[in-house]
């Protein structure tokens, strides 16, 4: 195929809400050595590409997060961590793929998916798309998934551990439903109620209502708690933790950073890892049918400010997909 000079690329302006992001032409990159050059298929605006879009920061963070992103404008305009695509170039030093290849990619913090061609370095966490996956899922297979990954090797977590997931029914906490229940532990689901259908198909053994239910006014009731949205903090929920329990922040504040081990039960926070073994992990459990991408809406790339307001909505199941190519 005749790769053109120039592409589309949705841009990040400024900070601030979903009208800030504003499709334009951007020159396609070439490739380096090392680098494949993807055209993508689809893509997904999650809630790192929105928390970043609105300098939306854990607290006590705003500061270092414009730091490390941009001052009083993201520095890298186009976001999106995740693509699903085809390779279409490949860097002269290239081995594991070729062109015409379908594959899953997560160049994660390096960012720039959203946009209709990607240069990526061989060595990320970069896999050929499993047969049985639409391209939709194949989009949404690394994020949520490399996230609860990370955390759940981070709490070392057991068979017969008992887990308490909070947002249950999003792209990270859907996956941390169904990975916690291969990894052998009992788990019980916080979500809405009208999400507790999806997420007991999941794998979840029990699911609390958050609107009706305090579910961290029990006595130590469990092993882990992950909160996969910020909903809580280590401190209120000591009481629900067994002796030796884990609290993962997994999109904590400095106060979770900063907080230390108490009656023998400790935090866990922090940056997730982007390993090129855990995406093809994930990619391993989903050909076999073990591992499920849940897919809340499908939008247009020309429609991916929509996609951004879906996702501060905070009420989306899963992953927010972005169509852009074919």
């Amino acid at each position: 195929m005749t790769i053109p000079t120039t592409m589309k690329a949705a841009i990040v302006t400024a900070y601030g809400g979903p009208q800030v992001v504003e499709i334009q032409s951007r020159p396609v990159p070439a490739p380096r050595e090392d680098e494949i050059l993807i055209k993508t298929i689809a893509t997904t605006v999650n809630s790192g590409d929105a928390r970043m879009r609105a300098l939306d920061a854990p607290a006590g963070m705003k500061t270092l997060m414009r730091l490390a992103i941009g001052i009083t404008r993201p520095r890298q305009p186009i976001f999106g961590t995740e693509i699903a695509g085809t390779v279409v170039a490949v860097g002269p030093q290239v081995s594991r793929f070729a062109i015409g290849d379908e594959i899953i990619a997560f160049p994660g913090t390096g960012l720039r998916c959203h946009a209709e061609y990607v240069a990526v370095a061989e060595r990320k966490p970069i896999v050929k798309k499993p047969q049985n996956l639409s391209v939709d899922e194949a989009a949404g297979l690394c994020f949520g998934g490399t996230t609860a990954l990370h955390f759940l090797r981070k709490a070392d977590i057991k068979p017969g551990e008992h887990i308490l997931v909070i947002g249950a029914s999003g792209a990270v906490g859907s996956a941390m439903v169904q990975l916690a229940k291969h990894f052998g532990a009992k788990v019980t689901a916080v979500a809405s109620a009208a999400n507790a259908d999806l997420v007991l198909s999941l794998g979840a053994d029990t699911v609390i209502d958050y609107a009706t239910t305090d579910y961290s006014a029990v006595s130590s009731a469990y092993d882990v708690i992950a909160d996969t949205v910020g909903a809580t903090d280590f401190q209120r929920c000591l009481k629900a933790l067994k002796p030796g329990g884990r609290y993962l922040a997994i999109a904590g504040g400095i106060g979770d950073m900063l907080a230390r081990p108490k009656d023998g039960k400790r935090p866990i926070a922090g940056m997730a890892a982007e390993r090129p073994e855990d995406v093809a992990f994930l990619a391993d459990l989903a050909a076999k049918g073990e591992y499920r991408v849940v897919i809340d809406q499908t939008f247009d790339f020309d429609d991916i400010a929509q996609a951004h307001a879906r996702v501060d909505s905070k009420h989306k199941r899963g992953s927010v997909v972005v169509r852009v190519g074919e």
